[in-house]
């Protein structure tokens, strides 16, 4: 049971990810504008960078492929992009209760990746498969 609740797990978090990359690769300029809207250096850079995390990630996710590495990295994109995006501290007070509805999703977000840091991609994976060679 533990292994097919890792991997449905590890879909969960996927599916919040990679819709999430798609649609910065789908809307790239619109992501450039955003990332630029809050100040950060380099936005294209940035936003090619965070789709191919997202997108690529999850897919590493999904297959079990270097799980602890990709769930450790994820968790501090997540991290970063809660501060930078979802910054209900800094909002306007019509705004702040969704973001800060965003930002502890997020939080949670970051609590269930650190747990594949912990235990890994379980059994139905191919760091498993590798680890059995």
């Amino acid at each position: 049971m533990n292994n097919a609740l890792n991997l449905i797990g590890r879909l969960l978090i996927a599916a919040l990810f990679l819709p999430a990359g798609l649609a910065k690769l789908s809307g790239f300029d619109g992501t450039v504008g955003y990332i630029e809207s809050v100040g950060l250096p380099l936005p294209a850079v940035a936003a090619a960078a965070a789709l191919a995390l997202e997108i690529l990630g999850s897919v590493a996710l999904v297959v079990g492929f270097q799980t602890r590495i990709v769930a450790a990295v994820l968790a501090v994109f997540t991290l970063v992009a809660s501060i930078f995006f979802h910054a209900f501290w800094a909002a306007a007070p019509e705004q702040a209760f969704v973001q800060q509805l965003l930002f502890f999703k997020n939080i949670g977000v970051i609590g269930g990746l650190l747990v594949l840091v912990s235990s890994g991609a379980g059994a139905w994976s191919i760091d498993a498969k590798k680890a059995a060679q």
